[in-house]
């Protein structure tokens, strides 16, 4: 199946290197809209749709596939050569970091550099390693998506938002999060929180920049400490903000963070 159809890609723009942008659960592509025209200015952009969301190719998700993120890194990476000749900045929001990091893994040769936007490698709590969640958490968090999925978004996706002088985010999300299909939903959601890429990091040798929100239900300062640690010469960068998706909550701030890591590689700015 063709990519373009398969993960509804766009490309914007022009110039090099080439910016990635993927989104993470309960999302698409227009999570991107306040921060990707912005890029576009100055560089090559591509969007696309993780299978199983927003505008891609419903036909194309497969259950068998798609029981790990190794399913989505390899999209990826037939996205990355269908779209670009050359290496490219990937930017990955929450779990599409990991995915990054998979692809990066198989095929490093098509990576820049990363923008890693609350990432976590891990969910859950295990000895010293700090994910967020005990396990028991996670399980009754996956128990209650699949016993009432509308029910679990309307409550969850305005947690994940944050930003509660923005309710209108949250109703964004709520409502993305209501159009996936529930099933791929439950797979994914369990793909992704029972995930542990930890020993993955090891797999990253290019420049990487961590940002993360000085308040994030879902990836705390600690999982961000612990990925600064484990790649090493990233940067970490945390931003004054409520909630875990703050390249729509708190734009201005991602922008700049992009930008002065763009700085630091010798890159030109972004017009804002």
């Amino acid at each position: 199946m063709d990519v373009f159809q398969r993960n509804y890609v766009r490309v914007l723009g022009n110039g090099a290197p080439t910016f990635v942008f993927a989104h993470g659960f309960g999302c698409d592509q227009n999570m991107w809209r306040l921060i990707a025209p912005m890029f576009a200015s100055q560089y090559k952009v591509v969007l696309f749709d993780l299978t199983g969301a927003g505008r891609s190719d419903p036909a194309a998700y497969d259950y068998k596939k798609y029981d790990s993120l190794h399913g989505y890194a390899d999209d990826l990476i037939e996205i990355i050569k269908a779209t670009t000749d050359g290496p490219v900045m990937f930017v990955g929001h929450s779990v599409s970091a990991m995915i990054g990091v998979l692809a990066e893994g198989k095929a490093p040769e098509l990576f820049a550099g990363h923008v890693m936007i609350g990432p976590s490698p891990c969910y859950i709590n295990d000895g010293d390693y700090e994910g967020g969640f005990s396990r028991e958490d996670i399980l009754s968090l996956l128990d209650t998506l699949g016993s009432n999925y509308l029910g679990w978004s309307s409550t969850m996706a305005p947690a994940i938002m944050g930003s509660p002088d923005q309710p209108e985010l949250a109703e964004e999300l709520t409502n993305s999060f209501c159009q996936t299909d529930p099933e791929i939903a439950k797979q994914f959601a369990r793909v992704t929180f029972l995930s542990d890429h930890r020993a993955d990091l090891a797999n990253v040798t290019v420049p990487t920049l961590i940002i993360q929100c000085s308040d994030d239900l879902i990836a705390p300062q600690a999982v961000g400490q612990f990925m600064h640690r484990a790649i090493p010469g990233s940067t970490l960068r945390i931003i004054e903000n409520i909630g875990h998706c703050p390249h729509l909550s708190a734009p201005e701030a991602s922008v700049q963070a992009m930008q002065d890591f763009l700085v630091s590689l010798g890159r030109p700015s972004v017009v804002a």
